[in-house]
């Protein structure tokens, strides 16, 4: 049975009220949203020659990509207000047949933001349906069976697809080249953490001094949706063992109840890395060796694991396989001691 992480960066969509938080905490505008300025800074000059041009045109097709927890779907809601348009929310595996995509055209109106997320995982058929809908907005449907079958075109309102996926190499080429803005979003910076978690006390209305903020900041693996789950459980912690005030003392002693590193790593991230310098050493090691080993997926290795291990330099990638590096090493034999 898979046991829930705190420091899994995808929504816990087993947890009703975990999410109606999650969007309750979400920004709405430019001006909220923090972080990802280059981002920002570019869609803002997009959608600002839409609305100057005011011919009916819409904006590009845009691709979301980059590890989970970072705002995608967030800045897809922040486009749509910009926009005042209406966003509409999907993801590639609700979509089973072209049909169920040819309902949501169809009931799209004219200047409406869809929002897919993991398109990558979009079926074939869906992927061809896809195809005219986003370059010519024409529908191409078939109607009745056999010889007295017959393909029918059906004009579409001008909208703006908005994909999200962290798996670009996933993606296939001709949808690829159908979006015209292209971005990657990166990890947050600690300052930026920081700026978010003060955000979050403040919508909840938590008192939380300086010192805890950048400790909770250095623990939230560079993710808003961490740093924000990670603020939830120790306001709980402070809740019920204090006087609701998270201080540097509630933080610490909760997250060492989670057993969340200075790093921001749990025991399962500790248990890859063990089991990979202990049963190969220097030797690269294979992703579906990994996954035996942890009893993980491989996918779920590559999404949610490795970008983050990665992205600190603690494993490293090679032709032949993934490494244990010598910082991941010094981490394993002190992982309370910053090396």
């Amino acid at each position: 049975m898979a046991i829930e992480r705190l420091v899994e960066p995808t929504m816990a969509s087993n947890n009703n009220e975990e999410e109606r938080m999650e969007i309750s905490l979400r920004p709405t505008n430019f001006a909220e949203y923090i972080g990802q300025e280059h981002l920002k800074n570019n869609l803002r000059l997009a959608i600002k020659a839409v609305k100057k041009r005011n011919d009916g045109s819409t904006l590009d097709h845009i691709l979301l990509y980059g590890p989970p927890g970072l705002g995608k779907t967030t800045m897809a809601g922040v486009i749509a207000h910009e926009l005042g348009a209406s966003l509409r929310v999907t993801s590639g595996p609700a979509i089973e047949r072209a049909g169920d995509l040819a309902s949501i055209l169809t009931n799209l109106k004219d200047g409406d933001v869809l929002f897919i997320d993991e398109i990558h995982r979009l079926r074939r058929a869906v992927e061809e349906v896809l195809y005219s809908a986003m370059e010519d907005y024409k529908l191409d449907i078939v109607i009745g069976k056999g010889p007295a079958a017959r393909s029918v075109r059906l004009d579409l309102p001008r909208f703006t697809v908005i994909g999200a996926t962290t798996r670009t190499g996933s993606l296939a080429g001709p949808l690829r080249d159908r979006f015209g803005i292209i971005h990657r979003l990166e990890y947050y910076k600690e300052s930026e953490i920081e700026q978010i978690i003060n955000r979050t006390a403040g919508i909840l209305k938590t008192k939380i001094r300086p010192e805890a903020t950048t400790l909770l900041a250095a623990r939230s693996r560079l993710t808003p949706r961490i740093a924000n789950r990670l603020f939830k459980r120790v306001r709980d912690f402070a809740d019920v063992n204090g006087d609701g005030i998270i201080d540097q003392e509630i933080a610490t002693r909760s997250l060492e109840m989670m057993e969340i590193d200075y790093l921001g790593l749990d025991p399962a991230d500790r248990n890859m890395l063990k089991l990979m310098y202990e049963n190969y050493g220097d030797r690269p090691v294979g992703l579906t060796t990994i996954a035996a080993l942890t009893g993980d997926e491989a996918t779920t290795i590559e999404d949610f694991y490795e970008p983050y291990l990665l992205q600190l330099g603690l494993i490293a990638r090679t032709p032949k396989g993934r490494i244990v590096t010598e910082k991941g090493r010094q981490h394993l034999q002190n992982p309370k001691k910053k090396v």
